[in-house]
């Protein structure tokens, strides 16, 4: 009997759950007006249990290090930045169902929408940057503190989050294919 594989699905329904009755609650009250009992009631589980999957209610809906971008990128071919960074993002939304693309959508427009959110972003950022910008560094074959990699890396990211920002007021957009075209335009060094 496969008894780790069944706790690692009743760990995703449960995350799963908290996370839907969370933006369901969010959508209904406010994110500033729902407290974790709340989630936690709805999501039938006790404030204990929720805390296990989550330090803190606003890490429902901050950036988290998105996996899926993670995993992809020290396994890209070696390239530009640029490339290197396409090739992930490619790779992590063909990893996710539609589903998840949607709550992952649902969750990004929190997180840029709400004050104490965006805020919590900005703490969180520097690290996460700082990770990717080593794992891209050794794709691209450039030191880590190659401006060049800066450059890139923030050109990456800020089109990406201009993209995330369309979506948030388009949920009718293809948001991955939106990435990887605007992510192809700067590829291409931005021409026509």
């Amino acid at each position: 009997m496969d008894t780790g594989g069944l706790r690692e699905r009743k760990k995703v329904k449960t995350r799963e759950a908290i996370l839907r009755e969370a933006f369901r609650l969010f959508h209904e009250r406010g994110y500033g007006a729902t407290t974790i009992e709340q989630i936690a009631a709805a999501a039938e589980i006790s404030p204990a249990t929720f805390f296990r999957y989550f330090p803190t209610k606003e890490d429902l809906a901050t950036l988290d290090r998105f996996p899926p971008l993670m995993e992809a990128l020290p396994v890209q071919p070696p390239g530009t930045p640029v490339a290197v960074l396409r090739g992930a993002f490619r790779t992590a939304f063909a990893a996710l169902s539609a589903e998840e693309i949607a709550a992952g959508r649902a969750r990004e427009v929190f997180a840029a929408t709400v004050p104490e959110l965006v805020a919590a972003n900005l703490r969180r950022s520097p690290g996460l940057i700082q990770e990717i910008r080593e794992i891209v560094a050794d794709r691209a074959g450039l030191a880590a503190d190659d401006p060049r990699l800066r450059d890139a890396i923030g050109a990456v990211f800020g089109v990406v989050a201009m993209v995330w920002q369309q979506w948030a007021q388009d949920p009718g957009l293809d948001g991955p294919a939106e990435i990887d075209r605007a992510l192809a335009h700067l590829e291409s060094g931005l021409g026509g």
